[in-house]
């Protein structure tokens, strides 16, 4: 009998401690996730199919403020341009985790938590830098018996909540500073980089030396000390440029294209001056277009006649393009975009130059949507406008194909008359396209630039798509 009690005690004891272990699993468990309670995560989201980190460029929602579906939250600067960050959740704005810095986060990174619409959001508990420390292991006493549980490790350190851009950590360092010396000035107590510079004007402090012992050798007396290098005037000013995602970017698939695709080239000059005759006569009409227009005009019609051009990689094969989209490179602060001139040999010219001039006026203020700028069939490159006589450009991927459009100048033709003759290069890929297709291609197309009522009008053999007048 004594020993079915001792069994019976025991046996409470084991189920006892077996709750408690529940209990306290249940607890970490509940304390582990980086958003307590009922917040609703919002996570750094893709979008674009390159893109893998990106960085907020402006948040247009503060802490507190009501959030409804299709709310624009931020604005988050991607591989190719700024896009607007729209919210499908509804609720309260509870905490900003990521702010408007130079700092990029990786896709999948928690950015903000959203409080559920009807609860308070100053009760959502979020921890320091969005990670959570575990609680200490806590020490209980079950029937006299002292009982430790030992909790996993969330594997991730807490650190300190403030974010520097890595110009201010660059500073911080060669000064030998604390950011507790310097007035923050950024959004939430962030420190820029500008407050690090104020300081040090104000307070003249000087870089840190950075001194290194190295092993004493002998040299003979006569041995002259090495030359030390000029130290920078105290009065000298620099400023950092910080290069931005989507520059980084498009260096990035500049390298794989060069290294990835084989890139064959070839050069012609054709004479523009009947095209610059008619762009007169459009002018006094009161229709305005550009001479990028007509060109873009001429490449899609010439595409058409020579489908090897308008190819696309689609993994592993070159696949003809249904349509002829072409890209148009243009130039922004943050770096080059392409936005797409979609079905551009069904476009009459006035069409054309409508379309480039309202796409090229959102692309420089990053307010492009991503079908806008992602895809195409072809690409154009103009510089002639800047004076630039001749370039090459550099294919880009998955396309095949990519024309540099130089200036027009005047040239003493064979009969002793000066002609103004313009030159492009195409630059394309010789894995897809052969040299005769290239050269066929750019002879097509310096028909339509020479002869411009071909282009409007649609006169050519083998033509089966209407063409508007501009």
């Amino acid at each position: 009998m004594q020993a079915m009690k001792v069994f019976i005690r025991l046996s409470n004891l084991s189920s006892r401690r077996s709750q408690f272990h529940s209990r306290i699993l249940g607890h970490y468990l509940h304390q582990s996730c980086c958003v307590h309670g009922e917040g609703i995560p919002l996570k750094m989201p893709s979008l674009s199919p390159t893109m893998v980190e990106g960085k907020i460029v402006k948040w247009f929602k503060k802490e507190g403020d009501p959030i409804e579906p299709g709310d624009v939250l931020c604005d988050i600067e991607t591989d190719k341009a700024v896009v607007s960050f729209e919210t499908d959740e509804e609720g309260t704005l509870a905490k900003i985790l990521v702010d408007q810095t130079n700092d990029l986060v990786k896709i999948g990174t928690l950015i903000a938590v959203l409080a559920p619409e009807g609860e308070d959001w100053k009760t959502i508990e979020i921890p320091v830098d969005a990670t959570c420390s575990p609680p200490s292991a806590p020490s209980v006493n079950v029937d006299g018996i002292a009982i430790a549980v030992t909790q996993p490790s969330s594997g991730i350190a807490t650190s300190d909540i403030r974010k520097f851009g890595p110009s201010v950590r660059l500073l911080l360092q060669e000064y030998g500073l604390s950011a507790d010396q310097i007035v923050k000035s950024g959004p939430r107590d962030v420190l820029l980089k500008g407050d690090v510079l104020n300081y040090i004007q104000s307070t003249g402090v000087k870089k840190v030396k950075k001194t290194a012992e190295s092993p004493v050798k002998s040299t003979p007396a006569a041995a002259a000390k090495a030359a030390e290098p000029e130290a920078i005037p105290s009065t000298a000013t620099y400023s950092d440029v910080d290069v931005s995602n989507m520059r980084r970017a498009i260096a990035k698939r500049l390298l794989q294209s060069k290294s990835g695709t084989a890139h064959s080239y070839a050069t012609m000059d054709c004479c523009i001056d009947a095209l610059l005759a008619l762009r007169r006569k459009l002018k006094k009409d009161g229709i305005a277009v550009s001479l990028n227009d007509f060109v873009v005009k001429a490449v899609a019609m010439s595409l058409l006649d020579h489908p090897a051009l308008n190819k696309v990689w689609r993994g592993a094969e070159a696949v003809v393009s249904p349509s002829v989209d072409v890209s148009v490179a243009v130039a922004t602060p943050s770096g080059l975009i392409t936005p797409i001139v979609r079905d551009a040999d069904r476009l009459g010219v006035k069409e054309i130059s409508n379309t480039i001039r309202e796409l090229a006026g959102r692309a420089k203020i990053n307010k492009l949507k991503p079908e806008e700028f992602e895809g195409g069939s072809f690409s154009i490159s103009n510089l002639g406008m800047f004076g630039i006589r001749e370039f090459t450009a550099v294919i880009n991927p998955p396309q095949c194909g990519i024309l540099a459009v130089g200036s027009g100048a005047p040239v003493l033709n064979g009969d002793g008359v000066f002609e103004t003759r313009m030159r492009a290069t195409l630059s394309y890929d010789r894995l897809v396209v052969d040299d005769a297709e290239a050269t066929e291609f750019l002879a097509t197309l310096a028909k339509f630039l020479e002869d411009p009522t071909q282009m409007l009008l649609g006169v050519r053999e083998a033509r089966t798509r209407s063409v508007h007048l501009p």
